[in-house]
């Protein structure tokens, strides 16, 4: 599965991973449609796009409904289909969950599971009409190795993992995969806003793990993991999990859940 004249809407696109996959999708001749709340960042990332392609520009937040309808309509009446939607925006904070806002809680599981939810669920038309139809869903390590001090971000991300297992076996006699990414800490503003709770994982360069993520589409994967390395934690999480209780628990995050909201590809890992 070639990119090449695909029609593909990146959500999250002003920053981060982001802004890496649509232009490395851009690179290899697909048309992009770039989604976040903040259109100056998705100007910036549209600069960086080949232009071999009919690229859109959608300032939405889809944690509402107007937004989403706004994506919606836009994609309807430039593109007529869908060809691959990834939901890649997301939310981090980082501190005790006894520290945690209520509100900031529910903002975090609204950008990071039901937000992506509602946007598939509204897209899907679209995207049955699109070839070769594929939903990409970023979650993160972190859903699979939950880290103490996120509590909240941990889980909203294995969410993620469980609506990409179900969607799929979902949306299979209908001919749409679904594959989900599980990268792990990533170099960008997210993982700069929680540093304190992080200290000592290895970061990632957004553009390779964008590469990463377009090469498993491209040989039609249902999942995409990081580094042997994670996959034994995961393995010795399944068998052992005590034996990776130290080493996932972080010393209190300086800055708790005082971090600024990041709603554009905020993760730790992206």
């Amino acid at each position: 599965m070639q990119l090449e004249g695909r029609s593909i809407l990146i959500t999250g696109a002003g920053s981060g991973i982001g802004r890496a996959l649509a232009v490395e999708a851009a690179r290899r001749g697909a048309s992009v449609c770039l989604v976040g709340r903040r259109a100056d960042k998705l100007e910036e990332t549209l600069r960086l796009l080949d232009r071999r392609g009919t690229h859109l520009v959608v300032a939405a937040d889809i944690t509402r409904d107007d937004g989403i309808e706004r994506i919606r309509q836009t994609v309807a009446s430039s593109w007529k289909r869908l060809d691959i939607l990834v939901n890649n925006a997301g939310r981090i904070d980082a501190g005790s969950l006894e520290s945690a806002a209520a509100q900031d809680i529910a903002d975090l599981f609204s950008t990071n599971i039901v937000g992506p939810m509602l946007l598939t669920q509204r897209l899907l038309p679209l995207i049955r009409q699109g070839r070769e139809p594929r939903i990409v869903n970023i979650g993160s390590m972190f859903g699979e190795i939950p880290f103490a001090q996120f509590a909240a971000y941990s889980a909203s991300k294995a969410a993620v993992k469980g609506f990409s297992v179900a969607l799929r076996r979902e949306l299979l006699d209908q001919g749409i995969a679904v594959t989900y990414v599980a990268p792990r800490a990533t170099d960008t503003a997210g993982a700069a806003g929680v540093a304190d709770a992080i200290d000592g994982a290895g970061l990632d360069d957004p553009a390779r793990v964008a590469a990463k993520v377009w090469n498993a589409v491209r040989l039609r994967k249902d999942h995409v993991y990081p580094s042997p390395k994670e996959r034994v934690f995961m393995t010795l999480q399944a068998i052992a999990p005590r034996l990776v209780d130290r080493a996932t628990t972080r010393k209190p995050a300086s800055s708790a859940f005082n971090t600024p909201s990041l709603k554009e590809t905020a993760h730790a890992e992206n």
